[in-house]
């Protein structure tokens, strides 16, 4: 197959729901599901069976869909890939494997790099979708004292929670992003003071990083990032 996209994104979805023939509600900037997000061409591919629901528990019936979507992307010209749910990290090896490209499904391949460039006392913040399938496997930590430092909050219950497990799902709502990521933040900060730097799980949660940089006055790291990262490092 002729690339039709050389020099792309790789960017593998999940099933939003939409039926055939409807309009999707648009993604808003800052969005793995938004093109303009990058300032460099990006192509999708939809991993079939493959939910928020899920790909969030962690269904391992699912990887040989990530592997086949993720070689689609590549004959369609991608040059790296991710996709828009950190939870995907659990197939970063099978489909790094089937691929001749980089691979980085989620910005938690960050974690242990961005523990070393802290001071030892100093801890990290994982803001996650739902805390309570951000089990250990998904963290690549394998130092008790580095896993001592990681405090990991997520959204679950809120606004957006719900709504991403709707078919179809609704528009993103940024300001119940905003507000359902903002209060974890000040949770966690009152119970470890020694936060200082905060990393987004969720590929949602880009959307609002700015604001959240202001308000936390903190560095704060996402998917977002990570692409850009690979994407200004291949030929």
């Amino acid at each position: 197959m002729t690339a039709d996209t050389p020099h792309a994104l790789g960017i593998l979805k999940l099933e939003r729901g939409v039926r055939p023939g409807a309009t999707p509600p648009t993604p808003p900037c800052g969005s793995m599901l938004n093109p303009a997000s990058f300032d460099f061409p990006v192509v999708y591919e939809t991993v079939e069976g493959a939910w928020v629901e899920n790909v969030v528990r962690g269904d391992p019936v699912l990887e040989p869909a990530f592997i086949a979507a993720a070689r689609r992307l590549v004959e369609r010209g991608a040059a790296a890939i991710s996709s828009t749910c950190g939870f995907s990290i659990r197939h970063q090896a099978a489909v790094a494997a089937s691929v001749d490209v980089p691979v980085g499904m989620s910005s938690l391949l960050l974690l242990p790099a961005l523990l070393r460039q802290l001071p030892p006392l100093a801890k990290l913040a994982v803001l996650t979708y739902d805390s309570k399938f951000c089990s250990e496997d998904l963290l690549g930590l394998d130092d008790p004292n580095e896993r001592a430092r990681v405090v990991i909050g997520g959204i679950e219950g809120g606004k957006f929670w719900h709504d991403e497990l709707k078919r179809p799902a609704p528009a993103t709502d940024v300001a119940a992003i905003e507000a359902d990521v903002a209060s974890c933040i000040a949770r966690l900060r009152d119970a470890h003071p020694q936060i200082a730097v905060i990393l987004f799980e969720c590929a949602a949660f880009p959307i609002v990083a700015p604001a959240i940089r202001r308000v936390a006055r903190l560095p704060v790291y996402d998917v977002v990032g990570l692409c850009r990262q690979m994407m200004a490092s291949v030929p």
